[in-house]
C-alpha cells in the first residue's frame, strides 16, 4: 500500500521542498515552510471520483485558428464593483475575495448577489447557518429568488448541488472552511486550500460557471493560504479599511480581465455598504478654517481622483524621545519627509513628536501627498493655518525639489470642481499645460522652500 508523501511549501510564495529548511531558497523569508501531506495515488484516485472530470478533449490547436473577442461580462448591478473587475464579472471565471475578519466581505458578497435578478446563484456558507443568512439578507435589500443557499463545507457535496442546480455564479464563503476527501488534513490547511481552488478552477473553466472565493487574510496582512493561491484565480480583490471608519476600499490585485489600477470606494452604514461615487466631498471636512496642521491634496488612486485630507500634530517631545506615529501613510516616508525639512529647509523637529494622519481612515500610496505633508507638518509646528480654499500636489525629492507628478489635468479639474481658488503643482507639470481652460490659479513651485514661501508668506 502506497504511503501518503510529505512536502514543504512555502506560504508566502508557494515553493516546494522534499525536506524542511528554515529559509525558503526562492523568496529568502524566513519561517515560511510548512508541512504539507500528499495523499497517494490510490487514495485520491478513488476520492476524486466524486469531483467532476471536465476536460476539453481538443488537445493542441495552433494559436491563429483560435477566434478570440472582447470577453462578455456580467453586469454585477454595483459600478464600484464592476470597475474594479473590469467592466463587469467574466463568464468562467474564478475570483478571489480577500479582507479582514469583520470588514464586510460577506456582506458586499451577499449584497450584490441580492441585484442580481434573473441570474441562479448558489450561495455556500460554511461559516454561518440559513437563518444568519437570511437575516442578514432581509437588512440588505429585497430578495433574490433565483438566490439559493447551501450550508456546506465537503467539496465533493458542494459539486453535486452545483451539477444538480446549474448556477451561473456560486459563491464560496469562505474557501478555508471548504475541504476535500482527497487531502487528509483538517480545513484551512495548505494542502486543502490548494486542492480545493484548483477543483474548483477546473469546474470553472471547462463549465463556464464563475466562482467568487472569498478568504480570510492572516495576521501580516496578506491572504491566508498557499502563495499560489493567489497564482490560481483569475481575480484578486482586497476589501480594506479601517472598522471604526466608514470607509471601505475595494482594491484589485490582480486581474487578468482588466487593470489592477481601479479602485471602488464604500461606506459602511446599518442597510449595507452604499457605494460612493464623489468621495472628495465625503473625505474633506467643512471646519478645517481657521484650523493649523491640516492641508488638502489631490490625490489619485487607480484612474480616480479625490481630494483628501491631511492631518498633523508636531508636539514637544516628552520623554525626550520623539515619537513618529502614522495613520494611512507610509511611516518610513514621513520620516525622510522629516529629514528633508531638517536638512533642506532648516527647520528642526529632531526632538519633536510628529503624528500624521489621513482623514476617513484610508491609506494612501500616491507619492503626490508628499508636498501635503509637508505643509501639514509646517502648519502645526508654527500653528500657522493654512487658507482653506489651497489645495496641493506634488512629490518631493531628497534634494528638497518638487518632482513631477501623473495625470495632473485630472487632479486640477477635481480641485476646480469642488470650488477650490488655487492649487500648488509642481513647475515641471506646467510644459504644455493650457492655464486658460481653468478658473482655479495654477501655483508652479519647483522646491520645498518655494512651497512655504506660497503657502506661510
Amino acid at each position: 500500500m502506497a504511503k501518503d508523501k510529505t512536502v514543504y511549501v512555502c506560504d508566502y510564495c508557494g515553493q516546494e521542498s522534499v525536506k524542511w529548511m528554515g529559509k525558503c531558497p526562492a523568496c529568502n523569508r524566513w519561517g515560511t515552510m510548512k508541512e504539507m501531506k500528499i495523499a497517494a495515488p490510490s487514495a485520491r484516485s478513488a476520492a476524486s471520483k466524486a469531483l467532476p472530470q471536465r476536460g476539453s478533449g481538443e488537445g493542441a490547436v495552433p494559436l491563429h485558428t483560435i477566434e478570440a473577442g472582447a470577453e462578455p461580462r456580467i453586469d454585477m448591478g454595483d459600478a464600484e464593483l464592476n470597475r474594479v473587475l473590469g467592466g463587469g464579472l467574466v463568464p468562467g471565471s474564478l475570483v478571489l475575495l480577500g479582507g479582514e475578519p469583520g470588514i464586510g466581505k460577506s456582506t458586499l458578497t451577499l449584497q450584490t448577489v441580492l441585484q442580481l435578478q434573473g441570474r441562479r446563484i448558489l450561495y455556500v456558507s460554511g461559516e454561518e447557518s440559513a437563518r444568519q443568512i437570511k437575516l442578514r439578507a432581509d437588512r440588505l435589500g429585497p430578495v433574490n429568488e433565483g438566490l439559493f443557499v447551501l450550508c456546506e463545507t465537503s467539496l465533493e457535496q458542494i459539486f453535486q448541488h452545483i451539477e444538480e442546480m446549474k448556477p451561473d455564479l456560486v459563491v464560496i464563503d469562505s474557501i478555508q472552511t471548504v475541504q476535500t476527501e482527497t487531502v487528509e488534513s483538517s480545513a484551512g490547511s495548505l494542502a486543502q486550500i490548494r486542492e480545493c481552488a484548483a477543483a474548483l478552477l477546473r469546474y470553472a473553466k471547462s463549465g463556464g460557471t464563475s466562482i467568487l472565493l472569498i478568504g480570510h487574510i492572516n495576521k501580516e496582512g496578506s491572504l491566508a493560504g498557499p502563495k499560489v493561491l493567489e497564482h490560481i484565480v483569475d481575480v484578486v480583490l482586497q476589501f480594506e479599511g479601517d472598522q471604526h471608519h466608514l470607509y471601505r476600499i475595494l482594491r484589485s490585485m490582480k486581474n487578468r480581465f482588466g487593470s489592477t489600477s481601479e479602485l471602488g470606494i464604500y461606506e459602511m452604514r446599518h442597510d449595507g455598504l452604499r457605494q460612493v461615487s464623489n468621495p472628495s466631498e465625503l473625505l474633506l471636512t467643512d471646519n478645517r478654517e481657521g484650523l493649523s496642521g491640516v492641508a488638502i491634496s489631490c490625490s489619485i488612486e487607480g484612474v480616480r481622483p479625490f481630494l483628501i485630507e491631511t492631518q498633523a500634530l508636531v508636539s514637544t517631545a516628552a520623554y525626550g524621545t520623539a515619537q513618529r506615529s502614522t495613520t494611512g501613510f507610509d511611516g518610513r516616508r514621513l520620516n525622510m519627509l522629516l529629514a528633508v525639512l531638517e536638512k533642506r529647509v532648516g527647520f528642526k523637529l529632531a526632538q519633536k513628536d510628529v503624528f500624521l494622519n489621513i482623514a476617513g481612515g484610508l491609506r494612501v500610496t500616491d507619492p503626490a501627498i508628499d508636498l501635503s505633508v509637508i505643509a501639514a507638518v509646517l502648519s502645526s509646528n508654527g500653528d500657522m493655518p493654512i487658507e482653506g480654499d489651497v489645495c496641493m500636489a506634488g512629490e518631493v525629492g531628497l534634494s528638497g525639489e518638487i518632482r513631477p507628478v501623473s495625470r495632473i489635468e485630472q487632479r486640477i479639474a477635481e480641485a476646480q470642481k469642488l470650488g477650490f481658488k488655487r492649487i500648488l503643482i509642481p513647475s515641471h507639470n506646467m510644459n504644455g499645460l493650457d492655464k486658460k481652460q481653468y478658473k482655479i490659479e495654477l501655483v508652479p513651485v519647483r522646491r520645498v522652500v518655494e512651497a512655504v514661501r506660497e503657502l506661510f508668506g
